[in-house]
């Protein structure tokens, strides 16, 4: 073939994959959101089906010609309410038509975060990312270990309340007190710190003020929580006023929250996939109350961020508790308040400093030992049991309360008792089935009263049940058994002993000398403002110098502690409150003509 017979079909040949590519194309119109431009550029761009995503963005930041480092930006489908993250994916795969409307954006944006102590902070965090991940990045920037206990929450909206209207002039602008943690995120291309998650080594917090220990202090040397900031997180923060304490939502009915719990972000889903953008502010909070491996030596804005959201769960209300258990709370924030003030410096934790390694060590030649085989062999072999002889008193209408001594034995999730010891291996008197019951504390240390309260769900009402125990260890026990057989569990749970020494502790703190209590009020009640350690409601019952009389009194017995000590008695105290951990929703069912549920 000749050389002009091969132009010619050269020439054909392009002219027809040209005409081809103009049929199979279109225009995409991409906007461009740059940090330092107001609104975002529209970028028109030739593409075809089968392109996929990753040049596509190359295709847009060559025609942006903007020299910059666009690693951080990723493509959003705004009809589509989704990012397009999967670069080898192509534009057919995805959906993509010309109609589509894309977003290149950055991922990390600057997103503002209320703390459990009701502090502010700005960071950036992934939009892109699924939220458990999300949390994850932020749990590493505060320092905060175990991850997954935590989650984000919508601010609830200010509900109208049922009181008369105030002529109140709201317009005033409201200064927030944001600490601005924005170049502590961790966004691509950039060298993280490693801090509590490196690999070799957990640093130790010094034990005045939370922060690193000098040792380690320079592993956070590119991070703004280094020393004032880390502060503000491992340091109880001042108390809040009684006016705007009472001015804050405080949950009045179960709807009230169920509509909190409501609020839970959807772990599963990124936050732009949510309907939140730039700026957006949202709550941190513990979700799941199981903390595992508290410890003061590297928990110490854990353990803080735990008791503030503690504390303020009971000024506000949102979990039930008894007057003698508010003063006890409110003893411990005075305490907590009046060390966190002082310069002196507090001890962590009274144990010897261990090397990390030799201690890890230790664990490990122990766990290969198998020193617990056997006591792990009898937990699941052997079924637990309480038996002892306990009063009991059922409520009749115009009778007095007369308790009557029977022999109770504690088995699985039930309760029998019988007229003595002797007669156990017969029939007993009544069985008590405890799953789904009620269990409410009824004790008054101070003249050693210890009783348990049981509604027990019968078909017709609830069957009213009060026994009395004899001492408080002989309480703990039998408390933390009925507590665990309400909600199914038995004794074999692993919690079961841990329940009973939260219970006696509890009860230690509320057991307050004669001697003690009888003492002269200090002089430190001048300076401190009662108010602003219990709920409003007491403030209204109560006036100035009874409450702090009655905290003063309290405070006597918890007087010796250590600052974290103290926070991690309030946090075991908040444990063993019988509301603890319960969760309220609202479930909508659907019910045809005959009664029969058809969806939830």
């Amino acid at each position: 073939m000749c050389p002009e017979q091969e132009d010619k079909r050269f020439s054909a040949y392009k002219m027809t994959t040209a005409a081809e590519y103009g049929a199979t194309s279109w225009e995409l119109c991409v906007q461009v959101e740059h940090q330092y431009e107001g609104e975002p550029k529209e970028f028109n761009i030739r593409v075809t089906g089968d392109l996929h995503i990753g040049g596509l963005m190359l295709k847009l930041v060559e025609k942006i010609q903007i020299p910059q480092d666009w690693s951080d930006y990723a493509l959003w489908w705004e009809q589509k309410n989704c990012w397009l993250l999967k670069t080898h994916w192509t534009l057919d795969k995805y959906g993509v038509q010309a109609d589509a409307n894309l977003l290149y954006t950055p991922q990390h944006k600057a997103l503002r975060l209320q703390l459990p102590n009701m502090k502010t902070v700005r960071l950036k965090v992934s939009f892109s990312a699924k939220v458990f991940k999300a949390v994850t990045e932020i749990c590493k920037t505060l320092n905060i270990r175990r991850s997954e206990e935590l989650s984000l929450l919508k601010p609830l909206d200010e509900p109208q309340k049922k009181k008369k209207k105030t002529k109140e002039k709201s317009n005033d602008p409201i200064i927030e007190d944001i600490l601005n943690l924005d170049n502590t995120a961790v966004t691509p291309g950039t060298a993280a710190s490693p801090g509590l998650y490196s690999k070799t080594m957990t640093p130790i917090y010094d034990p005045v003020n939370g922060t690193p220990a000098s040792s380690t202090m320079m592993w956070f040397s590119d991070s703004l929580l280094t020393e004032q900031n880390c502060n503000v997180l491992a340091v109880s923060q001042s108390n809040c006023p009684p006016e705007k304490l009472a001015k804050l939502y405080q949950p009045l009915s179960l709807v009230d929250k169920a509509a909190i719990n409501a609020g839970w972000l959807d772990s599963s889903r990124s936050l732009m996939e949510q309907g939140f953008q730039e700026e957006d502010k949202l709550l941190l909070r513990f979700k799941y109350f199981s903390f595992f491996d508290l410890n003061p030596k590297y928990d110490a804005v854990r353990i803080n961020q735990l008791y503030e959201q503690a504390r303020w769960a009971i000024l506000l209300e949102e979990i039930e508790c008894t007057e003698e258990e508010m003063f006890m709370f409110a003893s411990l924030q005075y305490h907590i308040s009046k060390m966190s003030k002082s310069s002196e410096p507090q001890s962590y934790s009274n144990e010897p400093d261990i090397d990390e390694v030799e201690a890890a060590l230790a664990n490990l030649e122990v766990t290969l030992d198998g020193a617990h085989s056997d006591r792990m062999l009898e937990d699941i072999t052997d079924v637990p049991k309480l038996s002892d002889y306990l009063k009991l008193f059922r409520p009749k209408k115009l009778t007095l309360r007369a308790y009557k001594e029977y022999w109770f034995v504690f088995k699985d999730t039930s309760i029998s008792y019988y007229k003595n010891m002797e007669c156990a291996r017969a029939e007993p008197i009544e069985q008590l089935h405890l799953r789904g019951c009620e269990v409410v504390p009824d004790v008054n240390v101070s003249s050693k009263k210890f009783g348990i309260k049981l509604l027990i769900p019968v078909a017709d009402g609830m069957n009213e049940i009060y026994l009395r125990c004899e001492n408080e260890n002989q309480y703990a026990k039998w408390m933390a058994a009925c507590m665990l057989a309400s909600k199914g569990k038995t004794m074999a749970y692993s919690s079961y002993r841990t329940e009973v020494r939260n219970i006696q502790s509890f009860l230690k703190m509320k057991d307050l000398n004669s001697a003690q209590a009888q003492a002269a009020p200090n002089l430190e009640a001048m300076e401190m403002n009662s108010e602003c350690f219990v709920s409003p409601r007491y403030v209204k019952k109560y006036k100035n110098k009874q409450l702090t009389a009655r905290i003063l009194e309290a405070h006597q017995n918890v007087s010796q502690m250590s600052l974290v000590e103290a926070k991690m008695r309030f946090i075991q105290a908040w444990q063993s409150l019988p509301e603890f951990g319960i969760k309220y929703y609202i479930v909508r069912t659907l019910i045809d003509t005959n009664g029969t549920i058809l969806e939830y």
